[in-house]
């Protein structure tokens, strides 16, 4: 039997729920476990993950909305971390664990084996836990690292750690998406970025919604786009003070560079792994509402497992509120 997936939104589990759960994992027939926002004991979230540990099987957890909600808690992922060799794809995004958190995860997550995309959005992150995540963004010729990574709604990282980040960037073998949505970023910060995005051979998905900029940081995007090759696909600008003219501008030259790649690029056989993908949920910060809610596709993502090759992306730069950048799964 193929491995299933798990997925309960918003409610108090039961120590019988939880242990139904820890059997599956332990029988390897789960391929995703999403608990995003749910209540539980400290000691059956300790259940749970002793069970991931063990899980062979186990691509996607999803822990978003507070369900890592200290420092025991995070201890125990770190633990399980430590262990599991399957987890493709860890969700922490609203998880209050501050700097000191990352630094507890930081030895499990740099080293493990398989993961590739990592949430960490409105997680209260400041300079030290971006400082981290940069060494999981090897630079070119050192081991893998990630290949989506999102750090929205983090206002505690500085103008330094940013920059930090820009330079990793640059140099990154592997990172085909970064999203930083929500943070206030500025032209300045902006400008770095598109440095980071014209050095990079991978980038291929960046996510400015909602951070500051102005028509001086799109004309900067655009020059870089218009003159310079670059691997860029989709650049979420909306939420900023950008005129709808040099964003259609963009736009254009972004789906030119596409048309191009496809017509250049032999056909490729259907992947069968990418036929069973699992598409994640990604909780979209957004401070008018001043809640997280799963909204619909921005776009199609890459084809790296967890996610779905089934139809082309889609060069986005403006939306409302209801919008997301990944599906949230059907249950």
């Amino acid at each position: 039997m193929l491995p299933a997936s798990i997925q309960i939104t918003g409610e108090m589990l039961s120590a019988a729920e939880v242990q139904d759960i820890c059997e599956s994992l332990k029988e390897d027939s789960v391929r995703l476990l999403s608990i995003r926002g749910c209540q539980l004991s400290d000691r059956d979230f300790g259940r749970i993950c002793r069970s991931v540990a063990e899980s062979h099987s186990l691509a996607q957890l999803n822990l978003n909305l507070g369900v890592v909600s200290s420092i025991g808690r995070t201890r125990h992922l770190a633990d399980a971390l430590k262990t599991n060799r399957s987890l493709q794809t860890l969700f922490l995004h609203g998880s209050p664990l501050l700097d000191a958190g990352l630094v507890t995860l930081n030895p499990a997550l740099s080293t493990h084996p398989s993961l590739v995309c990592l949430d960490l959005g409105d997680c209260m992150l400041g300079d030290e836990a971006l400082g981290l995540i940069c060494g999981m963004l090897p630079p070119d010729g050192a081991k893998s690292g990630l290949r989506e990574l999102t750090l929205s709604a983090n206002p505690g990282i500085s103008s330094k750690g940013w920059a930090r980040l820009s330079i990793a960037v640059a140099h990154s073998s592997q990172l085909r998406v970064l999203n930083l949505d929500y943070n206030p970023l500025g032209d300045q910060i902006a400008g770095m970025l598109a440095v980071a995005v014209a050095s990079s051979r991978t980038l291929e998905v960046l996510d400015l919604e909602g951070t500051g900029l102005s028509n001086q940081s799109a004309q900067v995007f655009l020059d870089m786009v218009e003159n310079y090759p670059t691997s860029l696909r989709v650049l979420v600008l909306a939420e900023n003070d950008i005129s709808p003219e040099l964003q259609q501008q963009i736009c254009d030259l972004l789906s030119e560079g596409e048309d191009d790649d496809d017509r250049e690029a032999p056909p490729l056989a259907p992947d069968p792994a990418s036929i069973t993908a699992l598409q994640p949920i990604r909780d979209k910060y957004h401070p008018i509402r001043d809640k997280y809610h799963p909204i619909r596709d921005k776009y199609q993502p890459p084809a790296w497992l967890p996610h779905s090759n089934s139809s082309p992306q889609a060069v986005l730069l403006t939306s409302g509120l209801g919008e997301s950048l990944l599906a949230e799964t059907e249950m």
